[in-house]
């Protein structure tokens, strides 16, 4: 064994052995850790991730996200009996975002109880909550699942070192582009799915405010600016296909000349996106593999957050293992408010995506604020 830079230990798999475990979690993000943290204590479990998230000065790997917490994570946490450390927390604090329509010349302030966090930090501070009994196996990509009689074979990469672990069942919490998934289940209907392009710019003021962006020619979604600390994010979710980039970067250039950005991109950051449309590809179990937060296909298709999902289904799964019932059907049944949820949310998004009731309600003032904007 080995500890990493935070103290935790990290269990060293020779080559030349096979790790049997209980249950091996693919992907260490919200969910994975979630699962993790809550899960049995009598069961051997790895965490198996890419990253290496226990170690904050040998492996730093921004990820894709505007890193808001949204009311629905707040309350998550809070129901997990989580409070955030002042050190996740980012300036500036803002309570209000600002949305401009293109398609219709309207812009408006609506209030919004974000808190805006490090979301690096963030997965580190979710991963060092994980009891030491679970093996963490970081730095190491899953190349391969095959199925062998009562569980699978998982083979990762550490390095340049082929190693191999097997498992009675499989938590597959890698997100939207899951390796899990595209193995165990690939005839099974992916949600509607986009590329997210996000890029850093320096910024030497703070923006009072953060922006959702509507613009059809871009995405039948939306784009957002969030500034962070001395910096500011502006991404794109745009439906996968041809003109990707093109079309992000011609948004990129309108702000530009609008002077709402400025600068050389300093980085550029990209993921694969879920937009479920009711409950179609959500994913919950096969043959014993069992599948959480964005990997499931459970993100809010209005908005696209997704850690209030992740750290639910990683709990509600975490149960249904402790509830020594059929962990199938009990998970199943758990889920129907979060199907539920995703149903109420496809409603929303209907509303806001819609070009003629957006103008209507945006028109019309309500729900938003007056702001005073410099």
């Amino acid at each position: 064994m080995q500890k990493d830079g935070s103290g935790k230990i990290q269990r060293e798999i020779r080559s030349d052995m096979v790790e049997k475990y209980d249950i091996a979690i693919i992907g260490a993000g919200p969910a994975g850790s979630t699962f993790a943290r809550l899960s049995p204590g009598n069961l051997r479990i790895a965490l198996i991730d890419k990253r290496n998230l226990a170690d904050s000065e040998n492996f730093i790997r921004e990820k894709c996200c505007g890193g808001l917490l949204a009311p629905a994570a707040q309350k998550e946490l809070a129901e997990q009996g989580l409070g955030i450390p002042k050190e996740l927390i980012e300036g500036p604090q803002t309570f209000s975002v600002k949305s401009m329509d293109y398609d219709n010349g309207l812009t408006r302030f609506y209030q919004r109880h974000y808190i805006n966090i490090n979301r690096e930090k963030f997965d580190r501070w979710l991963v060092s909550l994980v009891p030491e009994n679970i093996d963490m196996l970081f730095g190491c990509i899953s190349t391969a699942i095959s199925p062998i009689d009562g569980g699978y074979s998982i083979y990762i990469k550490d390095g340049k070192v082929q190693r191999t672990i097997e498992t009675r069942m499989i938590v597959a919490a890698d997100g939207a582009a899951s390796f899990v998934r595209s193995r165990v289940a690939p005839e099974c209907k992916e949600p509607m799915k986009y590329v997210s392009i996000q890029d850093t710019y320096d910024c030497n003021s703070s923006l009072p405010f953060y922006f959702s962006i509507f613009e059809r020619k871009t995405t039948d979604f939306y784009s957002w600016i969030i500034p962070k600390e001395d910096k500011i994010l502006f991404g794109s979710a745009v439906p996968w296909g041809k003109d990707v980039i093109k079309k992000h970067e011609a948004l990129a250039k309108k702000l530009f000349n609008e002077g709402v950005i400025n600068g050389p991109v300093q980085r550029r950051s990209g993921a694969i996106v879920y937009r479920p449309s009711g409950n179609r590809g959500i994913l919950l179990e096969k043959d014993n593999v069992f599948f959480i937060g964005e990997a499931s296909g459970l993100i809010s298709p209005s908005s696209a957050e997704g850690i209030s999902y992740a750290m639910k289904s990683g709990r509600l799964l975490a149960q249904s293992f402790e509830s020594g019932n059929d962990i199938k059907k009990t998970y199943s049944k758990a889920m129907v408010t979060m199907r539920l949820n995703i149903f109420y949310k496809n409603i929303k998004s209907a509303i806001m995506y819609n070009r003629m009731t957006r103008k209507i309600i945006m028109k019309s003032g309500i729900m938003s604020i007056h702001v005073k904007d410099n």
